[in-house]
């Protein structure tokens, strides 16, 4: 089973890869690209274009055949069973994705074992991370496209920095590791039943388990963070030297993630802080206007004062959201103009 993942820059790194599959490939091929919810269902029409494999949209349910590649439909994760069945549940969002990596990857991984060939290719963040190092501690193969070569390279950098890759390659170079890949003998995989466990656990987390969401049992231990999503508990894992966060309802992040949340959160605080404070302005003009008009002097300066408090403070907002110092830029793909 192989297993793609990608992000910013994906679609031009996926129809070059695409290209040099033949048309026998002898496993399944499912892909993750970082797409927003309300894209149209285009990706598996753009990509046939590309090569000669039979490419489609996953259907929830269906069984993946040899010499067929899945693509995730917008919106939903696209999990894999052991005997091959496909998955495509609406689940909670990982590293801010739906669908996302991780949660293909960790299927696999969980489902093949030593047959799951894992794919990082360009994207910004380190999302894809985690999964890829589930398959590489189950004894699957783990390949990443070269920074270098990549237009985005931190999925790939974050994965060489976290992940034993088996093979860092051009882009031009995959589909041919990837034919050969088959055909090697699978090694051993690390023969650990609490990270099993912990992987099942996920793994029923992404696809919404009413039992394992209302069960108190979560991998990793309480933090002092809260979920940029819900406000819940985040949960911290370990996974050797990489370390990530998921909360009760099943939002997970990988460090950068968790930042760039952290700062889209800051910055949708501070736009409704600047809103109130201009709102408060403008009320604290029109009380002093109407107390004038009484002959309250006292009463309108006294306002004149909060119109200018609160014009300072709005300005002082303004000028740091402009900075832009707040957030961490976070690279979205998008099929809008591609079609």
């Amino acid at each position: 089973m192989v297993v793609i993942g990608a992000s910013a820059g994906g679609i031009e790194a996926l129809n070059e890869l695409v290209g040099g599959l033949p048309t026998n490939f002898s496993a399944p091929i499912l892909l993750v690209l970082h797409i927003p919810a309300d894209s149209p269902n285009l990706l598996a029409k753009i990509l046939a274009r590309h090569g000669t494999v039979r490419t489609k949209t996953a259907d929830d349910g269906e069984v993946a055949e040899n010499g067929t590649l899945y693509v995730a439909p917008p919106d939903r994760h696209l999990i894999v069973e052991a005997d091959g069945t496909l998955r495509t549940p609406r689940g909670p969002r990982e590293n801010r994705h739906r669908p996302s990596v991780d949660p293909l990857f960790r299927s696999a991984a969980l489902a093949y074992g030593p047959h799951a060939i894992g794919v990082i290719l360009t994207g910004a963040l380190d999302d894809g991370t985690a999964g890829l190092l589930a398959i590489q501690r189950r004894g699957g193969i783990t390949i990443v496209q070269d920074p270098e070569d990549a237009a985005y390279p931190g999925m790939p950098q974050s994965a060489i920095r976290h992940v034993k890759i088996d093979h860092v390659l051009p882009l031009p170079a995959i589909a041919a590791q990837l034919v050969a890949s088959l055909t090697r003998q699978p090694r051993p995989a690390e023969e650990n039943g609490s990270e099993e466990k912990k992987m099942d656990l996920e793994n029923k987390i992404s696809q919404m388990d009413s039992k394992a969401l209302r069960g108190d049992e979560r991998p990793g231990k309480p933090s002092a963070f809260s979920c940029p999503d819900c406000g819940g508990v985040l949960w911290e894992i370990d996974d050797g030297n990489f370390t990530r966060f998921r909360c009760r309802v099943g939002h997970a992040y990988s460090p950068e993630t968790m930042l760039a949340a952290q700062g889209d959160v800051l910055e949708e605080a501070l736009w409704t802080a600047m809103k109130t404070l201009e709102e408060s302005a403008r009320l604290s003009k029109r009380l002093a206007g109407a107390e004038r008009e009484r002959g309250h002097e006292w009463m309108a300066e006294r306002f004149d004062q909060k119109e200018t408090e609160a014009r300072d403070r709005a300005d002082v907002i303004r000028r740091f959201l402009a900075s832009g110092d707040n957030t961490v830029p976070l690279a979205r793909s998008s099929l809008a103009d591609v079609e």
